[in-house]
């Protein structure tokens, strides 16, 4: 059983990072509001608000850097938001830090690891430098407030009203009444209303109301709308518009309009007899309302209920959750072949329509619940899309590049898993886009190209795929450049460079060492990276595809399946073997005739539907002999033909049998073979089995330790009847025997796997 403090640990890790994600989107609408000089206030105070949540949570678990950390930023964002410091870029990068160190500061608490970090030592003596006030002035009193307002304002409420008559704007008074029950709901849908006109700087109350339930409040506002337009706009929210007027040249204010009483009334004893109490400004009762208005009837006592309807669900609970669905289906299965037997014993015809109505709701229920637990595992790519920006900006300012970064697809979903694994490997990529794609501003200009250069990362579905775009509009790829690197670290030889293709050339980015840059920096330049990308998205099942044109730029293509956890998948037999190739690879099977197979430079190729289509014979490829499994099965045929008469006897020329699936075929001693044409993003390759057997859904389980070194394979599965299938993993199939390594494999296969 789970220890509760274990459990509460998680749960801090849990919110802590969920915290700082939101953190980082942020930081991102505030440098991008400070870009086009359209700081929003409200995205100030999400920030400020994130890291004092931070703070708690981390002092109550005992996190000492983190609570130290968010103690000095919460200094320099409080300063920021009472502008007694500018934002500029300086400031910025302290935050955009202050990010990056909450994700390695809560990695190092999870592990247990207590060891010095002078990166943040040196980011709080930056904060601490960087967050001293300066001095703020009064309000302009150009305008006639009341001073009774003015003393009752908070820091940063004045700070809100300087800042808001420093800029032009207009100032409102707008006298609206509550009842006390939805106080602070009307007051939400107030601010919204109000919001895209101006903002609302503080409410007070007037000391009136209609009975004792309800409350008046005068509330201060600052818009650039004309007067008309703000009374039409706020007439639905039931609230009065008046402009406070300017003070005249010799000082005096004019006097308010009949019925519209100061602000600051109730604060200077103008409240009427009886009514004592205060709103703060969050707009809760300060003080407890009279007997009667505390005496709460039944129906409006309030609810405790939490607001939340999520929860944190941890992937490795899914994960068992979804071994239980497999199993299931070997369950299901049986009951299938239990539904089979039973129908052709004529006595037992009633017992297995019921059994087949039964298996019918078990299959439908299964297929529901497999569905649920894939669907609670989906997460939108945007997850990692918004790290990325970060590290755009980072890098982009390390390399003095200007670069806009175009997200498209953020919503896209795919499993959780996949999401985690893959922001190394697209960090990798968009570091050499910046790096070695995008041209300085100098070099872009005198070339006819805009200053700013264009990264756009762009994600949409593709049937059970989801392919991800890394294109830049930099300089491309200089293939003569990578053409040398390859030769001189003895990559290809000069007869493999003359034969090679521009796109096999194009794939030397993803060999270790290989690198277009002559020389080195701390984004890139040392040759490792892409070949780290190109095996992490094979470990995930994908395939990543470069293509680019000099002078117009480069464009990165990750194709990855949805998910990982449960597939659907071709059952296949090769010799005495079963394997599982997963549906989402394979575009079709067909029958193999081997008299249309043919030899190009030393690979077997048969033409498919106007294209030529490379073959791969897996029986050879494993080093499998099916020789000895054909006799097996023939002398058990035989065996069974002679036991049970002719009924037994194998059908030949391949038949297909009652239940539609193809049968052994002997013609002159050989078994008809097939093709399963397997393919990733624009990649195919011709797999050729022994026979089909059909098709299933499995959950894929690890192959562990002492086998994850083999390829070819990405896990194995049960297929029921005590049966287990290794299932295929194509992407590295198609990689390894397409790029080099078919001839090798087709001479001596069981050199590469074992």
């Amino acid at each position: 059983m789970v220890d509760s403090g274990d459990r509460a640990r998680e749960e801090f890790f849990s919110e802590a990072q969920e915290i700082v994600e939101g953190l980082g989107r942020d930081l991102l609408a505030l440098d991008e509001a400070v870009r086009t000089n359209k700081v929003d206030p409200d995205v100030i105070n999400d920030v400020f608000r994130a890291v004092h949540t931070l703070k708690g949570l981390a002092g109550l678990f005992g996190a000492t850097r983190m609570a130290t950390l968010s103690h000095e930023l919460e200094e320099l964002l409080d300063n920021l938001r009472l502008g007694r410091i500018e934002i500029s870029a300086s400031v910025l990068d302290l935050l955009f830090r202050s990010v990056e160190l909450y994700g390695r500061i809560l990695q190092n608490e999870k592990d247990g690891r207590d060891a010095p970090m002078p990166e943040v030592d040196d980011l709080l003596r930056q904060l601490h430098q960087d967050a001293g006030p300066s001095a703020a002035g009064l309000p302009d009193d150009n305008y006639d407030l009341d001073p009774g307002l003015l003393s009752v304002l908070t820091e940063y409420e004045e700070h809100r009203l300087r800042t808001n008559i420093a800029s032009g704007m207009t100032l409102f008074r707008l006298r609206v009444q509550f009842h006390l029950a939805t106080i602070d709901q009307a007051l939400d849908d107030l601010k919204i209303t109000a919001k895209p006109y101006g903002e609302i700087i503080t409410y007070l109350p007037t000391g009136a109301g209609a009975d004792q339930d309800s409350i008046e409040l005068d509330i201060l506002m600052a818009s650039r709308a004309p007067l008309d337009e703000l009374q039409r706009a706020l007439h639905q929210a039931g609230a009065a518009v008046e402009e406070i007027p300017r003070r005249n040249n010799n000082g005096h204010g004019r006097v308010a309009p009949p019925g519209m009483p100061s602000m600051s009334a109730a604060l200077r004893g103008g409240a009427p007899t009886g009514v004592s109490r205060a709103v703060d400004l969050t707009g809760s009762m300060a003080a407890s309302p009279p007997s009667s208005a505390r005496g709460t009837r039944k129906g409006e006592l309030s609810s405790i209920r939490s607001v939340a309807q999520t929860v944190r669900v941890d992937i490795h609970k899914l994960d068992r959750l979804m071994n239980i669905v497999g199993e299931l289906a070997l369950v299901r299965s049986a009951l299938g072949r239990l539904v089979e037997r039973l129908r052709a014993a004529p006595t037992e015809r009633e017992l297995s329509l019921d059994l087949h109505r039964l298996q019918r709701t078990f299959d439908r229920h299964l297929a529901q619940m497999q569905a649920g637990i894939l669907e609670v595992r989906m997460v939108p790519l945007g997850q990692v899309f918004d790290k990325l920006a970060r590290v755009v900006r980072q890098i982009s300012r390390d390399a003095d590049k200007l670069v806009n970064l175009v997200i498209t697809g953020a919503e896209t979903e795919v499993d959780k898993l996949i999401v985690e694994e893959l922001s190394d490997p697209l960090m990798h990529m968009m570091r050499n886009a910046i790096d070695h794609g995008i041209e300085s501003k100098s070099v872009r200009e005198a070339v006819g190209k805009p200053a700013v250069g264009t990264i756009a990362l762009n994600a949409f579905q593709k049937g059970n795929h989801v392919v991800i775009e890394i294109e830049d509009d930099g300089k491309g790829i200089d293939v003569d450049k990578l053409l040398d690197a390859a030769l001189r670290r003895g990559v290809m030889t000069q007869e493999d460079a003359r034969t090679t293709s521009y796109r096999e050339v194009l794939n030397l980015i993803f060999q270790p060492g290989i690198s277009t840059k002559t020389d080195v920096s701390e984004i890139s330049g040392r040759g490792v990276g892409m070949d780290v990308v190109k095996t992490n998205i094979s470990k995930l099942g994908g395939v990543i595809d470069v293509h680019s044109e000099p002078g117009i730029g480069t464009k990165m293509t990750v194709t990855l399946p949805i998910t990982l956890a449960i597939i659907s998948a071709l059952i296949v037999r090769v010799a005495d073997r079963l394997f599982a190739i997963p549906l989402t690879n394979v575009q079709e099977a067909v029958a193999l005739d081997e008299a249309t197979v043919r030899q190009i430079d030393g690979r077997e190729m048969i033409t498919l539907r106007n294209s030529t289509l490379q073959l791969c014979y897996l029986a050879r490829l494993f080093g499998l002999n099916e020789e000895e499994e054909l006799s097996a099965r023939i002398a058990g045929l035989l065996g069974g033909a002679a036991r049970g008469g002719s009924a037994a006897r194998p059908a030949v020329g391949g038949r297909r049998g009652a239940d539609g699936r193809g049968t052994l075929g002997l013609q002159g001693g050989n078994k008809r073979k097939y093709i399963v044409v397997a393919s990733v993003g624009a990649r195919r390759l011709g797999l050729v089995v022994s026979t089909l057997i059909g098709q299933q859904d499995v959950v894929i389980k690890a192959l562990g330790p002492s086998l994850s070194s083999v390829r070819g394979f990405s896990g194995a599965t049960e297929l029921g009847d005590q049966r287990i299938a290794l299932v295929l993993d194509a992407p590295a199939l198609i990689e390894e025997i397409m790029h080099g390594g078919g001839d090798r494999q087709r001479n001596d296969p069981r050199s590469t796997h074992g």
